[in-house]
């Protein structure tokens, strides 16, 4: 019997013409011993920008989380937007499930392109990977914007009720939705106005193309984020850091920005986006941008301004 129509599936088709069509080209990389990244890369790699790296969090592959910014972004960078391990084309056949290790896979796909410094760019589960690229590669990492990324969270924290839910396989069950019923669950706790009467035939589709790949995997990555983690554990990064966070924020409560701020004193700005939750990338694009603008790029030297069409300026 042929497949029905998939609404999922023409989405990520718009969003590869999307991406290829503001200057990015699809490139997988093999790391060895196992280990495949896919990146989006510029088609040219201009000397004179400055790089930046975006990164994904759970959910959907890279192009889903990023497609807004891309555009206007290329105007004054290089753009490199890897699919983290597990999601996208990237995979590993090694057993390692931490932060790190991601970070290393990121930092090593990126330099196959050539490139050795760069601004880092991540949302949520992101936020974790780009904070310990800062950590690891400090040399490399200029500067680092964390969108909603509980990186200072505590293992002690699900216990003491921080979360709405109550265990690591409860979180798991949401966030890696295999049921509309979650799907709809993870919608309601990442969005400050979720939609309403989203039918159950769209949300099948969407877990049958997003949440069933790598599902295990995907599942040891949440664990692994959990397990033993300490807030004394976390190193204190020097780059200068943008904190940007949903004032509603209900799987990273707002609690943990403060927190991440205190953490990192003098060299984090914490900004919060009202009317937001998780999904600030979502619900509040242009504001978004705007911040990156004042953090990453009004502090480069000027270059002729442009608009695009979905709505972003950046002069």
């Amino acid at each position: 019997m042929a497949k029905c129509f998939s609404f999922t599936a023409t989405r990520d088709w718009c969003f590869r013409y999307s991406f290829s069509n503001a200057g990015l080209r699809s490139s997988t990389t093999d790391l060895g011993n196992g280990t495949v990244m896919h990146v989006w890369a510029p088609k040219a790699h201009i000397n004179s920008k400055p790089t930046l790296v975006l990164i994904h969090g759970i959910g959907a592959n890279a192009m889903w989380q990023w497609n807004d910014f891309i555009s206007p972004l290329m105007s004054r960078f290089n753009v490199y937007v890897p699919d983290l391990l597990f999601f996208g084309d990237s995979y590993t056949t090694r057993p390692e499930r931490s932060e790190q290790f991601q970070a290393q896979c990121v930092m090593r796909a990126i330099e196959a392109h050539g490139v050795t410094v760069m601004n880092v760019v991540g949302i949520s589960y992101g936020g974790f990977v780009g904070y310990s690229m800062a950590a690891q590669f400090k040399e490399r990492v200029e500067k680092l914007v964390l969108c909603c990324a509980g990186v200072c969270l505590e293992e002690k924290d699900m216990d003491e009720g921080m979360f709405k839910v109550k265990s690591v396989d409860e979180a798991v069950s949401i966030l890696l939705p295999q049921k509309p019923e979650k799907m709809r669950e993870l919608m309601k706790i990442s969005f400050y106005k979720p939609a309403k009467g989203v039918p159950t035939c769209f949300l099948n589709d969407f877990i049958n193309e997003m949440c069933t790949e790598y599902f295990e995997e995907r599942k040891e990555l949440i664990q692994a984020l959990h397990k033993d983690r300490k807030l004394s554990d976390l190193p204190k990064i020097k780059q200068a850091t943008l904190v940007i966070w949903g004032e509603h924020d209900q799987i990273f409560p707002l609690e943990l920005a403060h927190r991440l701020k205190r953490h990192l004193g003098d060299n984090a700005e914490l900004v919060m986006i009202k009317n937001a939750g998780h999904a600030i990338n979502v619900e509040k694009p242009k504001e978004l941008f705007k911040h990156f603008k004042s953090f990453l790029v009004d502090s480069l030297p000027p270059t002729k301004p442009g608009n695009y069409s979905n709505g972003f300026k950046t002069d």
